[in-house]
């Protein structure tokens, strides 16, 4: 303690430090209190090694670097590759387009190894596959790479085997073409009789060139459009995808359906044995379930290829010798009247009704065979664009007896001049008058006897025209012959059964298809309006709902127009009976526009909405369906459309959301929409 004492001098005062100074207690200090200072346990801080993170940030610098250089390199490899292998699918491109086959075998080779380089580089990117947003489209290229690679291959196989037909083709450049080996002038039977001989080998490449189509088929459907845009830079993507994918699985069924009927060609085509066809001549001006009504047939002999000289003959003239005994469909009673007032029974003319050809030709067929025309091979059914597409072919010809055919329009009746010829000779009408003395016939309007006789002459004209034509319309030739076929202008029901299947399966056998998804087949039967489908058309729009559980909503609105002024001769008043075919079990909400109709009904494995309106000259009618298909939808949403056969390419509109496709239905046709 210190102890201040007073010093008795004065002065200052002292200090006794041994002095102990007595504790104060309950009085404020002026000395400041000691703080203590409670000591927790704090481990280091460990000191930071600079060096190593460093190193470590380096290491991942230099990674990216190189990672980042990898693949602009790799990119840059794959652009130049790419760049290579467009330029080479254009020069291929311009080959096809030439019909050069030298040039297109040159794009051939090089465009093949041009995507070989372009997949060798495209394989560096393979790793991105695993990435969640690149990786969908990596797999995207390696489909369409992978398909291409087999549509090459594919290529080269057709070359080599279309080589020997190549001026059947209108193609040029083939090193030493059979079919050309000889000269020019060397006839289109010669040809055809060329061709049935080399089916056997044609048969191998077939098969080859279906296992290619498959490869392509399996990989570009697993391209999903949906995830590319609409548009970019001006140009349509994912409708294009779309239109690849469609086309891709059409001629991959096209080639696979296709192997079977050129197996059984030299059946049809009489090469083993005669076969005997009965020609049924359907005028799709007056339209019928089958394609038109059955105006007049022929019986012709194919021998080894080579078809005999016809003669036609009026329908009504083989009706007249048959004893009806099959009732008649109602609409068939009830709206042509006529003949149906004496006996409902079904006349031979309209045994057509069911829209499958097959099924309307076994009843036609059973009954034909009680008139002694049971000893035949088949039916063909043949209708007016038929004789049209050969012509604009041809070009006019001359019919001995009966004048001069073409196809330029004739302004009576704005309609091809071989149209207005028959219907010329065919509907001259006029009273009949015999001689009550003799009961002869004295006095009736020209070819009233046979109206049709005018058809078989005609055909003999046009096939031998055909037969006889030089190389250079063969193309063309070749070219209205197959439209007519998958246009469903020429129709075959063959009574050997596997025959039959391969004509079907093939499309040329006018079935009612069974189908997994929705589907929509308008069928229209003309019930007295003279020929006014020669002027009527039809507009379809389908407008699908789908729910969020599934349910597909449908509105069909069909649009009947007729622009032409009644003459009194071709166009006049137009009833129609409508048949909708649609997935069976689907449920009818509402119907409109219709002056008659009938409640649902099956048919055929479909579910059918019926009914009767009339088309006026100049006027329009419109005919509307609502209803609801018998099954939900989740992923994917398919329709297949069946054109009637004798239409010539209605106008449909489809809308799904926000997808919309519109299009000329010209065949059957089939849509894959992904929701």
């Amino acid at each position: 303690m210190i102890n201040i004492m007073q010093n008795d001098g004065g002065g200052l005062p002292k200090i006794n430090l041994d002095e102990k100074l007595p504790i104060q207690t309950g009085e404020s200090s002026i000395l400041v209190p000691k703080i203590e200072v409670l000591q927790e346990n704090v481990s280091p801080q460990p000191q930071v090694k600079s060096g190593k993170t460093k190193k470590v940030w380096l290491m991942v610098l230099i990674f990216f670097s190189v990672f980042l250089i990898y693949n602009l390199v790799v990119c840059f490899l794959i652009y130049q590759k790419g760049v290579k292998l467009a330029t080479s699918l254009n020069q291929l491109s311009v080959a096809a387009q030439s019909k050069d086959l030298a040039k297109i075998k040159v794009g051939l080779d090089q465009t093949n190894i041009n995507l070989g380089n372009f997949r060798t580089a495209y394989k560096f990117i393979f790793w991105a596959k695993i990435l969640p947003f690149v990786g969908p489209y990596v797999k995207d290229g390696d489909h369409a790479a992978t398909a291409a690679k087999a549509g090459i291959e594919a290529g080269q196989i057709v070359v080599t085997t279309i080589e020997p037909y190549s001026d059947l083709l209108g193609l040029q450049g083939g090193v030493s073409p059979i079919l050309g080996a000889k000269t020019g002038e060397q006839t289109t039977q010669d040809r055809i009789d060329f061709i049935i001989k080399t089916i056997p080998d044609l048969l191998p490449k077939i098969d080859s060139i279906s296992a290619k189509a498959k490869t392509i088929n399996d990989e570009i459907s697993q391209i999903v459009p949906n995830r590319y845009p609409e548009v970019y830079k001006g140009k349509k993507i994912r409708s294009q995808i779309k239109t690849i994918q469609g086309l891709v699985e059409e001629v991959s069924g096209f080639i696979v359906n296709g192997k079977p009927m050129l197996e059984n060609a030299p059946y049809i085509l009489g090469m083993d044995s005669p076969r005997t066809y009965m020609i049924l001549f359907q005028n799709d001006k007056e339209i019928r379930p089958t394609g038109g009504f059955m105006t007049a047939y022929a019986m012709m002999k194919v021998d080894k290829a080579k078809f005999e000289p016809v003669s036609s003959n009026d329908i009504y003239n083989l009706d007249a010798q048959y004893k009806p005994s099959i009732r008649a469909p109602e609409p068939i009673i009830k709206y042509i009247k006529g003949p149906y007032i004496l006996s409902q029974n079904l006349r031979l003319r309209d045994m057509n009704w069911s829209p499958d050809f097959g099924v309307s030709m076994q009843t036609f067929s059973s009954a034909i065979s009680k008139l002694g025309l049971g000893n035949i091979d088949g039916i063909i059914a043949v209708d007016t664009q038929l004789l049209t597409n050969l012509l604009d072919a041809i070009g006019p010809i001359g019919v001995p007896g009966f004048g001069n055919f073409s196809t330029k329009i004739d302004p009576e009746c704005s309609c091809p001049q071989v149209i207005h010829e028959l219907e010329s000779f065919a509907d001259i009408e006029g009273p009949i008058i015999w001689d009550p003395l003799t009961g002869k016939i004295i006095l009736r309007p020209p070819n009233s006897d046979n109206r049709k006789r005018i058809i078989g002459p005609l055909m003999n004209s046009i096939l031998a025209n055909a037969f006889g034509q030089p190389k250079e319309k063969l193309p063309a030739l070749f070219e209205a012959g197959f439209k007519s076929l998958i246009e469903k202008h020429v129709l075959f029901y063959i009574f050997d059964p596997k025959v039959e299947t391969a004509v079907s399966d093939f499309g040329l056998g006018g079935t009612i298809r069974n189908y997994d998804g929705d589907y929509l087949h308008v069928n229209d039967a003309n019930l007295g309006g003279r020929k006014s489908n020669l002027y009527a058309t039809e507009d379809v729009n389908q407008d699908i709902k789908i729910g969020s559980d599934g349910t597909v909503t449908k509105t069909l609105t069909i649009t009947y127009k007729n622009p032409m002024k009644q003459d009194g001769w071709l166009n006049s008043v137009l009833p129609t009976w409508v048949r909708v075919y649609v997935p069976q079990g689907s449920t009818l909400i509402t119907s409109e526009g219709l002056d008659a109709k009938t409640d649902p009904y099956d048919d055929l494995g479909k579910t059918v909405f019926a009914g009767f309106f009339q088309l006026r000259p100049e006027g329009v009618s419109k005919i509307t369906f609502e209803y609801k298909l018998p099954f939900k939808v989740s992923k994917n949403y398919k329709l297949l459309i069946q054109k009637q056969p004798g239409t010539d390419g209605f106008l449909y509109l489809i809308k799904l959301g926000k997808h919309s496709e519109e299009f000329y239905l010209k065949t059957d046709k089939e849509l894959k929409i992904g929701l």
